[in-house]
């Protein structure tokens, strides 16, 4: 007995090029993620979804990987009206006013460090697993932080991609 696929991933399959692109570009902000997982049409499954996102996210370049980060806010500034954003941020809503002073000032040493800010599916994390995080990826090399940072963008696109396939306005 074959299932059907989510509204969603019929609509990416059946939508015109520049419609998907646009919705894969909500997913992740990096041009040449977008355009691998848009070439790899149709799919037969979220699964095979999935494993187009992480192969396309496995070969980008570290510009590729800076253009994908560009769509994130710092943890604990979530970007002002997008629900995604605030959503995936939750952990830090209720934190004291002390523990979002700290993470502001371990956000910009990681900036200061990486030249870019820190990059965490934040996703079900307290604020507290937030800042512990920060504080235990502060000490990386630039390379292994890169490759963290790619880690965490593969979680955090297949969230999204489970809720574009779950959910969405065409479908």
């Amino acid at each position: 007995m074959t299932s059907r696929p989510p509204p969603g991933l019929t609509w990416l399959n059946s939508s015109d090029e520049g419609e998907a692109h646009g919705a894969l570009r909500e997913v992740c902000a990096s041009l040449v993620w977008a355009e691998k997982v848009l070439a790899r049409r149709p799919y037969a499954d979220v699964s095979a979804l999935f494993d187009a996102s992480d192969a396309a996210m496995a070969e980008l370049s570290a510009g590729d990987l800076a253009e994908a980060m560009s769509g994130h806010p710092p943890i604990g500034r979530p970007k002002p009206g997008d629900p995604a954003s605030a959503r995936e941020q939750r952990g830090m809503s209720g934190a004291s006013a002390e523990l979002k002073a700290e993470m502001l000032a371990l956000n910009l040493d990681y900036q200061e460090r990486f030249g870019h800010v820190f990059l965490i599916c934040a996703t079900g994390l307290s604020a507290e697993q937030l800042r512990d995080a920060v504080r235990a990826r502060i000490g990386n090399t630039p390379e292994r932080e890169r490759e963290a940072v790619r880690d965490e963008l593969v979680k955090i696109n297949r969230i999204r991609l489970t809720r574009l396939t779950q959910q969405h306005e065409g479908a």
